[in-house]
């Protein structure tokens, strides 16, 4: 998958990269990057050496039919793992054990803090479960990373990418040894996942929102509906005052005076 999606993406949209010496080359590490667009988990993959496995959601590798076969095929080759979210405690619990499990083999895995891709391009609030938990319970370093450009190449929605140059930075590890055992303590996994996103946020430039990308989402959708029924209610209220002026001009006029 390397050759065959890897190759064409670096030959296709050059991407730069800073801080490639900061990837170990052997044994575990945690890769916990921005999230601007869907193109994120194959940019950086196909910049490494080694394979990146970030998690998916279970729906892509069981769709039935030969897309749902293809679909599957596609998102193992790319080092995509499937977690199941219909557990009781949901995708955040599958979601810890896949990368323990990942690591535990000494591998690389991949993980967006941020839960989402932003909405906006701005840099949100990491999610403490996921990241800290996995970072905790492995030891692994913690490798920032900031995605570059990447929502211009590929805006939500979008199916078909524009030829640009994406930028890659990869920061230096964090030892977060100095927490071990403290798992459980959620100003720990609190403060852990802070570090991190400040350290995202140096390299990547992005502007902070200290909220969550879903809250921010669910803001920009409501936003939205009230603006539609806004311009709906305004659009009735111009057709009804038209009606009215139609009416007026066709059963009035003004009386002109006898001869």
């Amino acid at each position: 998958m390397k050759v065959a999606i890897g190759g064409p993406l670096k030959l296709g949209f050059r991407p730069w990269v800073e801080g490639l010496e900061n990837i170990p080359a052997e044994g575990p590490a945690i890769l916990a990057s921005n999230h601007l667009s869907f193109s994120d988990s194959f940019f950086l993959p196909a910049v490494l050496d080694r394979k990146v496995t970030f998690i998916a959601k279970a729906e892509y590798f069981t769709t039935p039919g030969v897309k749902g076969k293809l679909t599957a095929a596609f998102f193992k080759g790319v080092g995509q793992l499937p977690v199941d979210r219909s557990g009781s405690r949901g995708a955040g619990e599958a979601a810890i054990k896949s990368g323990i499990e990942v690591l535990e083999r000494g591998e690389l895995f991949g993980i967006y803090p941020e839960g989402t891709r932003s909405p906006d391009g701005r840099l949100y609030r990491g999610k403490p479960g996921g990241l800290a938990r996995v970072a905790l319970a492995t030891g692994a370093p913690v490798l920032p990373v900031a995605m570059i450009d990447t929502e211009k190449i590929q805006p939500p929605g979008k199916v078909l990418p524009k030829l640009m140059r994406p930028g890659i930075r990869i920061g230096k590890p964090l030892d977060f040894s100095r927490y071990q055992g403290m798992e459980h303590d959620r100003f720990v996994l609190r403060a852990l996942t802070d570090e991190v996103m400040y350290e995202i946020m140096k390299l990547s430039g992005q502007e902070y929102v200290d909220m969550y990308a879903t809250a921010a989402k669910r803001q920009i959708a409501d936003a939205a509906k009230a603006e539609a029924k806004a311009e709906k209610e305004a659009r009735a209220e111009r057709e009804a005052l038209a009606e009215r002026e139609a009416k007026e001009n066709k059963g009035g006029g003004v009386e002109r005076p006898a001869s």
